[in-house]
């Protein structure tokens, strides 16, 4: 095998880690490190030397650790062996994300379960490398995009579910009403995603949510659009001025117990139609229905 006299990055994009294929190393090996990369030595499994954007040579000055694991005198003509890694330190900001299956929340205002699907993209940065390769990498050649959304999947899906179930309780919003709430939603999911990133040495930029869905066809969700579409007639329905039953002056909503003008009793509007009822009206004059109380 040829003996390295040149190492530097030769990974493709969308690539965290990259192993330098070989490990004999000439003495005074020219490193090439670029910009927003580091590189660690590694010998015998042991994370040693760490450099930073530039070119080095491996020699004592360089690599002091190294030169303590070989226990023989560096800078010689003695080839050495070490693994080298080249981490990518950037920003990367297009990480897709999104649930493979629907997750069963509860509507924290009807009560009832709701498939919900979710998805967005996050950021990350390598925060700290060693900690990195270390922790998550181990023996992998390469550790690209592809691979670090196959780690982290089930992590972060499970915490996505559990926080928006927590957040839809906390503010008491329907499921059918989520969309409006995206921005905040995703600043609270950050938050609780973003330990597991760090306890691997990686810094969560963003975690964005895009949208959340419901499937149209589900009985659940039908029930939550009937509910919400009545809270909406309702609403229309109190805001309509009634007449007195007694002698059909004009009332204004909420404006009494009794009629202004004649002085008859009033107990309020019926729930179906709106309508302005007379004390003691077991049906609504208008639409027949029955009240309660």
């Amino acid at each position: 095998m040829p003996i390295a006299d040149v190492v530097k990055y030769n990974g493709g994009p969308g690539v965290y880690a990259w192993k330098f294929p070989r490990e004999d190393l000439a003495p005074w090996t020219q490193l090439i490190v670029n910009e927003s990369q580091e590189a660690i030595l590694f010998k015998n499994g042991e994370a040693l030397d760490i450099f930073r954007t530039g070119r080095h040579v491996l020699e004592a000055a360089a690599a002091p650790l190294l030169r303590g694991a070989l226990k023989t005198p560096f800078g010689d003509k003695t080839p050495f062996t070490a693994e080298v890694w080249f981490i990518n330190m950037a920003h990367a900001l297009d990480i897709k994300w999104g649930t493979a299956t629907p997750a069963q929340i509860q509507d924290p205002r009807y009560g009832v379960f709701v498939p919900v699907r979710a998805h967005g993209q996050f950021g990350i940065r390598i925060e700290e490398s060693k900690k990195f390769l270390l922790k998550l990498v181990g023996t992998l050649p390469v550790f690209d995009q592809a691979t670090l959304t196959r780690h982290f999947r089930g992590l972060y899906m499970t915490k996505v579910k559990d926080a928006l179930s927590t957040y839809l309780m906390g503010v008491k919003i329907s499921i059918l009403e989520i969309n409006a709430y995206l921005e905040e939603i995703s600043g609270y999911l950050r938050e609780r995603v973003a330990p597991l990133f760090a306890e691997y040495g990686i810094e969560l930029i963003n975690f964005c949510v895009n949208d959340i869905s419901v499937p149209e066809d589900d009985f659940g969700v039908r029930k939550l659009k009937y509910a919400l579409a009545r809270k909406a007639e309702m609403a229309i329905i109190s805001e309509r001025p009634g007449v007195c039953p007694a002698c059909a002056a004009p009332l204004s909503v909420g404006g009494g117990k009794f009629c202004p003008q004649c002085g008859a009793p009033l107990s309020g509007l019926c729930p179906g139609c709106g309508a302005v009822l007379g004390a003691g009206v077991k049906f609504c004059p208008d639409c027949g229905r029955r009240q309660e109380g």
